[in-house]
Order: structure tokens, then sequence, then C-alpha cells
């Protein structure tokens, strides 16, 4: 009998719905789940670390890396490469480990049609005027990356009935606890 293979769980939701906090606080209560770690071409914050939150790479080197074919999804946008390491989801998924991809909203779809058995969560903004105001708040972009953030909002907003499962996070706390049942049944699950 074949060895059995790990799950794939992707979180995705517009710039300012709170993924990467729900994310965090997943992962703390889930240690057998291996996080995805993108690449990105976009400068480190502040509070980043390499390796750690992106692996922070040139445009030249994501490039050479496209051309390579070492990408299972990639997208440019906000003037950005942002990418998935195809040898990382391979290697872990055939060894039998779960992993949690948090990536974008199409880049999530790009993972579905690859990986027809991966699960995937779209966290919901309560609205679209609350988002805008949490992204506005965050102050982590410049104005003219904000600006286009929000320009992007209504297209990730209009893709969320593509995804399996939709977790509204009007109140952390509630959807912090929602999305730990949430992973803790899709593991559990005998599929």
């Amino acid at each position: 009998m074949n060895s059995p293979i790990g799950k794939i769980i992707v979180v995705a939701a517009p710039s300012g719905a709170g993924k990467t906090t729900l994310v965090r606080s997943s992962l703390a209560e889930f240690p057998q789940i291996v996080f995805s770690i993108s690449a990105t071409t976009r400068k480190k914050r502040p509070n980043e670390k390499d390796g750690v939150d992106y692996f922070f790479i040139t445009e030249e080197e994501f490039l050479k890396k496209i051309e390579l074919n070492q990408f299972v999804e990639w997208e440019k946008f906000y003037d950005y490469y942002y990418g998935t390491y195809k040898d990382f989801v391979d290697d872990n998924i055939s060894s039998g480990k779960n992993i949690l991809l948090e990536i974008d909203v199409k880049g999530a779809l790009s993972i579905k049609k690859i990986y027809p058995e991966a699960k995937l969560i779209y966290i919901a903004p309560p609205t679209k005027e609350e988002l805008i105001n949490r992204l506005k708040k965050r102050q982590t972009e410049t104005d003219q990356d904000l600006e286009k953030r929000i320009e992007r909002i209504e297209l990730e907003l209009s893709m969320k009935d593509k995804f399996d499962y939709i977790l509204i996070n009007n109140e952390l706390n509630k959807a912090t606890s929602e999305m730990k049942i949430l992973i803790n049944n899709l593991l559990n699950k005998g599929e």
C-alpha cells in the first residue's frame, strides 16, 4: 500500500481581511502542519523575517525560477512577484505531511486546478468598507501600493464563491476559533 498523501489547506483573502493573523494563530495550535513560505520580490516590512514570512528574492532571481518551472503558482501584482515553490508542496505531501498555504485569491484557485484535493478557505471581511479601513489603519504600504490593493478588492471579493469554505472575519476571537475548528475538521477527515 502506498504511503498516505498529506493534505493541502489553502487560506486566501483580500489584503487586510486578517488571513495572516488567523493563519499564525492556527499554526500555533497545529504543530503537525507545515507552513508553506512564499517567495516574493517586494521589500521586507520592518516586522518580517526572510525565510519565516517570505523568501525575499530579487526580480531577476524570481524570473529565473519561473523559467525553470520552480513555482506551482505565481503571480505579479502590486508590481511585485509572489509564488509558491513546487518542490516544497510536492515533497511535503508525498511524505505524508499536511501543509498550509497562505496566498492570494488567484493563487489559491491555481493550486486547486493542480491539486483538486486541496481545501480552500476564503477569509472574508464583514464589508468592503471595513476592509478598506483595515488596510488604511495598518499603514504597511506606500500610498501607491495601498491604492493598488484597494483597486483589487472587487476582483478578490468576486471569487469567494469558488472556495470550499468562507469564513467571515468580523470579530477576531470568533474567527480564530472558527478557523481552528475548520482546520481540525479538515485534518481529521478520512478523505
